[in-house]
């Protein structure tokens, strides 16, 4: 079993920050990509960032130059800083990791979810 824990979300108004972490903990040989995703009410759950096992993100549009995915390896841990915050950005977000276990199985696993809110 992994378990990912999030923390960092919370209100903010309009053009601030907010760092949220991913700690991924358990039976992890080694964590291949890891990623955000969000979800707005009424919405689908879609791609915000990810990183590689090295040092490769990918970002959707709406949050390039705004957001910056990064991960400390040691630590098993995944971030993302978010600025210039807009109330489109206002969402759940899960964070999301590939784990190879010490089983030899490979698995997708998510989180529980940091709300996020932009608003003044």
């Amino acid at each position: 079993q992994v378990q990912l824990v999030e923390s960092g979300g919370g209100l903010v108004q309009p053009g601030g920050f907010l760092r949220l972490s991913c700690a991924a903990s358990g039976s992890i040989r080694s964590i291949n990509a890891m990623g955000w995703y969000r979800q707005a009410p009424g919405k689908q759950r879609e791609l915000v960032a990810t990183i590689d096992s090295g040092v490769n993100t990918v970002y959707v549009d709406s949050v390039k130059g705004r957001f910056t995915i990064s991960r400390d390896n040691a630590k098993n841990t995944v971030y993302l800083q978010m600025n210039s915050l807009k109330p489109e950005d206002t969402a759940d977000y899960y964070c999301n990791a590939d784990v190879r276990s010490w089983d030899g199985s490979r698995t997708n696993w998510w989180g529980q979810g940091t709300q996020v809110t932009v608003s003044s």
